[in-house]
């Protein structure tokens, strides 16, 4: 705790002792007889007293500001308060002490002119208390000036401004508020002043403590005469403007003189100022100038130039009245070198210049060293670098190979065992084209997941599937496919939590959240999701398992190695080599098997061709080249047997390279126009990946089979199904197929299957094959020919969408037979009462992407619901009905549906009417729909067209 000072605040004393020291100098000033010409002041009396004054206020301020400080502010009870008087100090000099000095007014009015004086400015002085602080009160007084210095008043005035602190050392802002305009403000700056305004004291003991107290004598009354007077000079001119010429300023000019009168109190400061302006108007030699005073003082008052020490040369020109003229004439180039020192200005810049050139020279010589140096080493560091990984990987490459190879024999041995035996089927259906294929291809991630319906093979007891999901699946998409299994006869498991007993088991990997754009093979996610790694190892362990993958990667090899099981299907390198078009052509050459004519391995660039689907043909019909009709009259000409020769075809072909570029331009149809907007695309496609020329079979009636079969590790060939395909736009756009085939007889087919298998198995392929063929009459000979289309190695749609098939009918393909036979119940007649299961027949219309965009308005319950309304429903007693297959749960605008009935006209006739119904329920006022449900009605309707033709020839 702070003491608490006992002795009575004394401060207000110290003022009133102030005053009685005023009133005494008064005094003895006035007992002073200057009657006599000659007769001076002392000032040592004045200086003294003042001095005195100033002593004492400052002992005392610092007492009191000491004892204030320490005080701890206790607020008084309310008691108190009530019984407390206040106590006033009031000075009361007793009148008899003060002289009268009214008779000597006259002896004085040599030296001190005559003045009126209001009585409100013969007041004493008030001292009053307020709020515990003393607070010192003295009357305004309002002055005729009457202006006639004399000896005294100038002697008087030269001791009162030294006792004044410099400005220019504490030049606070407060001091600088300069404000013409304001009488008080005219006073306060005046050069003739002799002391200070009386009500401005308290401003200045209150900023500046050192400043002495106020003089309320006679004598500086009369100096506040010839300030009021400077007052009404002000009023009367508002700026002070004074002219600079060549860049000096004549001294004893009358308006630098005025000027210098009224801004004496801060000379120092303004004398700085004008050394700055001047030197700037010398080295630009601006030969004239006007200086507005006025703003000269504002700009000191605001830029608080004390601290600043420099103003900017833009401030420096704003004082200036002519600044227009100045500022044109300062911006003329190399106008700094006609003024002052402007010789040496220009020496020092150009050889400043010249050095920074010179200097600059050899740094830019040295940088592109430096540059070249470091673009060296750090292109050899990642030369080296690269180096290192690429045999890193090769090396890891060729140990995940030899792995495999070492896994595939142990499945060949052990194939019989496995087959037999409980096994879990790993499922990653990958599509692991080339980086530019993938990227070019438009809902990668959907044609990946069209193979979800590889979960039927649970089929069989003895399977347990884990499928790889290339996308996150929604919770309707799960629930259609776990009802539809245990529907037909399977346990399900859709969660990771759920126990290992159940027979199938759908993951997603993590990788596919974080490259949601990069259309990335399923197969590289899985290498990236060591999450979903480790879930399928604790799923296998124990277990006997291999993997079946789609198209071949190398990231396959990898998976396999970290699964630690083996793949059923061929090395990467081997898929991509014989799984494009020139790959199968060299196949079904191998295996005996007509291909149409052309060439394989077209391309410029040593790149794989690939092709799946028909996504990447087109083609043209060659009756529009101008040279066809005369290229067949040479052919008639020369006969088929000289026809071959190479002298015989090489005007034609001459012919016929003049013409094909600006045909192909005009007349090429592009099998899928979605994949390539323009013949130009496709040709810089087809040339950088590579491909095949083919001719279309001569025949307008074609009909293109699709067989799947299995390349056993053991060797054995089994086929898994056969159907004729289902076309879009083109004969390339495959869309689905109808099971079982009808165009080609069945032991035909399962001779050219064995060629073909024998042909694979020689090129090291094992696995899924899936072969496409393509049949027609020759019109030569009348014969139905065969040629060899399409060889794709892996796991295809067609058997996919075949084996749910099989799952919702519970009915087997028959190879030996070639028919589609589904159990069925019927009660017998008579005395039985049991039911016996009989074989029946069944056709099926298989579509595999039917497409239409306004399916993305419906979710998959409500079209579930729409359709089962409409009796699109599968009748399991019957085994006949329609069947879907849901892909994705956010576009929804691919499906996959099937349709069986007893026979063939009556499962075509069912799958278009379910088309147009479910085209009817979704067609929106919208244009531009996309959708090829119109297409496919539209090929079905001239089948059946077909079929009834070929009935009515049977029956007649």
């Amino acid at each position: 705790m702070a003491d608490i000072p006992k002795h009575p605040d004394k401060f207000e004393d110290v003022l009133v002792q102030v005053q009685h020291d005023l009133s005494q100098l008064k005094y003895n000033i006035e007992k002073i007889n200057v009657g006599e010409k000659t007769a001076t002041l002392d000032i040592k009396v004045l200086d003294n007293a003042i001095s005195k004054t100033q002593s004492s206020i400052r002992r005392h301020a610092e007492d009191y500001l000491k004892s204030v400080n320490k005080q701890q502010l206790v607020l008084p009870t309310i008691v108190d308060i009530e019984k407390q008087t206040l106590k006033t100090y009031k000075w009361k000099p007793s009148l008899e002490s003060l002289p009268d000095v009214y008779s000597k007014r006259k002896t004085f009015g040599a030296v001190f002119p005559e003045r009126k004086v209001k009585p409100e400015a013969a007041e004493r002085l008030a001292v009053t208390k307020a709020k515990g602080k003393c607070v010192q009160y003295l009357p305004e007084v309002e002055l005729e000036p009457v202006i006639k210095p004399s000896l005294l008043r100038m002697s008087a005035q030269h001791n009162i401004m030294s006792l004044q602190p410099r400005l220019e050392l504490h030049f606070s802002k407060k001091e600088l508020d300069f404000k013409p305009h304001k009488e008080s403000e005219c006073q306060a700056h005046s050069e003739s002043r002799v002391g200070i305004k009386v009500g401005e004291s308290e401003h200045l003991l209150t900023s500046l403590p050192s400043l002495p107290t106020q003089i309320t004598a006679s004598d500086s009354m009369d100096q506040m005469e010839t300030q009021d007077q400077s007052v009404d000079a002000y009023k009367s001119t508002n700026i002070f403007p004074f002219t600079i010429v060549k860049g000096q300023i004549d001294p004893m000019a009358k308006d630098f003189i005025c000027f210098k009168e009224k801004f004496s109190w801060c000379w120092s400061n303004v004398a700085e100022v004008l050394n700055d302006l001047t030197k700037l108007l010398r080295e630009f030699a601006v030969p004239f100038a006007k200086v507005d005073g006025e703003h000269l003082i504002e700009l000191l008052r605001e830029s608080n130039y004390c601290w600043r020490k420099t103003l900017p040369k833009a401030a420096l020109f704003s004082v200036l009245e002519n600044k227009g003229e100045v500022l044109e004439l300062v911006s003329r180039p190399g106008q700094r070198y006609r003024g002052e020192g402007g010789r040496d200005v220009a020496a020092t810049r150009i050889q400043t210049w010249w050095r920074r050139y010179v200097i600059r020279t050899c740094y830019l010589y040295y940088y592109r060293r430096k540059m070249a140096a470091e673009a060296i080493s750090l292109s050899y560091m990642f030369h080296y670098q690269k180096c290192q990984v690429k045999k890193t990987l090769q090396a890891k490459r060729f140990r995940q190979l030899i792995n495999y190879r070492r896994r595939a024999e142990r499945l060949a041995e052990n194939w019989k065992h496995i087959r037999s035996s409980k096994r879990t089927i790993i499922h990653i259906p990958s599509l692991g084209f080339s980086q530019s294929w993938r990227l070019s291809t438009r809902k990668y991630d959907i044609l990946q997941n069209i193979q979800i319906t590889r979960l039927c093979d649970i089929r069989d007891e003895n399977v347990e599937v884990i499928y790889i999901c290339p996308m996150r699946l929604g919770e309707d998409i799960l629930q259609y496919y776990d009802n539809f299994l245990r529907r037909n006869g399977a346990d399900s498991s859709t969660n990771q939590d759920l126990p290992c007993n159940k027979r199938f088991l759908i993951l997603t990997p993590e990788a596919v959240d974080h490259f949601p754009t990069r259309n990335m093979c399923l197969s590289t996610l899985l290498k990236y999701s060591p999450c979903t790694l480790k879930q399928i190892k604790r799923q296998i362990q124990g277990k006997q398992a291999y993997i079946v993958g789609g198209v071949g990667h190398e990231d396959d090899l990898e998976v396999a190695d970290e699964l630690r099981v083996p793949i059923l299907g061929p090395e990467p390198a081997v898929s991509q080599l014989y799984g494009t078009k020139s790959g199968g052509r060299r196949i079904f050459s191998e295996a005996g098997l007509e291909v149409p004519p052309g060439k394989g391995n077209v391309f410029s660039l040593n790149q794989i061709n690939v092709q799946r689907g028909g996504c990447d043909a087109a083609y043209c019909d060659v009756c529009h080249l101008p040279c066809y009709s005369w290229a067949l009259r040479r052919y008639q000409h020369f006969g088929p047997d000289l026809w071959h020769s190479e002298w015989v075809q090489e005007t034609v072909m001459m012919k016929y390279l003049e013409e094909i570029p600006e045909w192909l331009i005009f007349y090429t149809i592009l099998a899928k126009s979605s994949r390539f907007q323009s013949w130009s695309e496709f040709l810089k496609i087809f040339l950088r990946q590579g491909g095949v020329v083919e001719a279309y079979p001569p025949s307008e009636n074609v009909t293109y089979v699709t067989v799947d079969m299995l390349l056993e590790p053991n060797g054995e060939v089994t086929i898994l199904s056969w159907g004729d395909q289902l076309h879009g736009y083109c004969h390339l756009d495959i869309v689905g197929s109808i099971i079982p085939k009808t165009s080609v007889h069945i032991e035909t087919l399962h001779s050219i299957c064995m060629c073909v298998a024998h042909a694979c198995k020689q090129n090291y392929i094992m696995g899924y094959v899936s072969v496409g063929l393509a049949t027609f009459v020759d019109h030569n000979t009348m014969k139905q020919k065969i040629w060899g289309i399409d060889l794709d190695i892996g796991f295809s749609d067609h058997l996919a969408m075949t084996q749910m098939l099989l799952m919702a009918t519970g009915g087997t393909l028959n190879w030996r037979t070639g028919c589609f036979e589904v159990p069925v119940k019927e009660k017998c007649s008579g005395q039985e009462a049991e039911a016996k299961r009989l074989v029946d027949s069944r056709y099926a219309v298989v579509g595999i992407r039917l497409f239409h965009s306004n399916l993305s308005m419906l979710y998959h319950s409500i079209f579930l619901n729409i359709c089962k309304s409409k009796c699109i429903d599968f009748n399991k007693k019957e085994n006949q009905g329609t069947v879907f297959a849901l892909y994705d749960s956010d576009d929804r605008c691919t499906i996959g549906m099937i349709a069986v009935s007893e026979d063939l006209q009556g499962a075509l006739v069912t799958f278009a009417q379910n088309l147009s119904v479910i085209h009817q329920e979704i067609l929106s006022s919208k244009k531009g729909e996309e959708t090829n449900f119109e297409v496919v009605i539209t090929n079905i309707e001239d089948m059946l067209e077909v079929i009834i033709q070929n009935k009515n020839q049977l029956e007649d």
